[in-house]
């Protein structure tokens, strides 16, 4: 990957690593490159969540400028942590809303895969162009419906979780090329783009999916009833906007 970064043309100053100085403690794993407009062989183009205007090069050296392996929070999983950077330095903005009366009616159903190995599962979403139209209405204001997120919750992922997961969907071990890349401990698996520091519940579906195992796109990690319906009480009145 390119050295070369870039900050947000609208953002201040960003101190950052020099990648070429020093080793990564986290680095960008291929299954989130989607989510980055330069990223993967969509170049952003296929994901319709959270998609970053900076380079992946430099989305990584900010992060690694912030890390602080104590700041880590537990996951869902004792290979999963999360990472909560404020977002001073892209353009993300929300993409979960609560569902109303008002714009219920831009929600849309569709079955989904997030890569061509995984199984297909129904998903449950704000149609982004409807929710910005309003309806008949006149097209409302990005900042309106969708304003810049305050944080970024980073999913994080062992180096060894993601080599196991490689393997079972049979991929590379070390997919993603590169001494410093293969060597970093943590992977990041997602990135979520919302207004609070703290851990919003994974959908049902996904829970269900990851419970399904490593060879269908899961983490092979069983599914917790308590967790579960956690995560229904949250989503049944909430959606992402895809």
């Amino acid at each position: 990957m390119s050295s070369s970064s870039s900050p947000p043309e609208d953002g201040g100053a960003i101190d950052v690593v020099d990648a070429t100085s020093c080793s990564k403690n986290i680095v960008v794993d291929p299954f989130c490159h989607r989510q980055f407009a330069e990223g993967g062989d969509d170049n952003g183009r296929g994901y319709a969540g959270t998609v970053l205007d900076v380079s992946i090069s430099y989305f990584e050296d900010v992060v690694n400028s912030r890390y602080d392996a104590n700041n880590l929070v537990d996951g869902y999983a004792p290979f999963c942590k999360h990472m909560f950077v404020i977002n001073d330095f892209t353009n993300a903005r929300v993409n979960v809303l609560p569902i109303t009366g008002d714009n219920e009616i831009h929600l849309r159903t569709r079955y989904e895969s997030r890569t061509e190995s995984e199984l297909p599962v129904l998903t449950r979403y704000f149609d982004r162009e409807s929710l910005l139209r309003g309806g008949e209405e006149e097209e409302e204001e990005d900042d309106d419906v969708l304003p810049i997120a305050r944080y970024l919750d980073l999913i994080l992922y062992s180096r060894e979780q993601i080599e196991k997961e490689n393997i079972a969907m049979g991929k590379n071990a070390m997919e993603g090329g590169g001494t410093m890349r293969e060597m970093a401990p943590w992977g990041i698996v997602s990135i979520k783009a919302q207004n609070v520091d703290f851990e919003l519940p994974m959908t049902p579906i996904t829970m269900m999916r990851n419970a399904l195992g490593k060879d269908q796109g899961g983490s092979g990690v069983m599914l917790c009833r308590e967790a579960y319906m956690e995560s229904v009480a949250y989503w049944r009145d909430h959606a992402n906007v895809l």
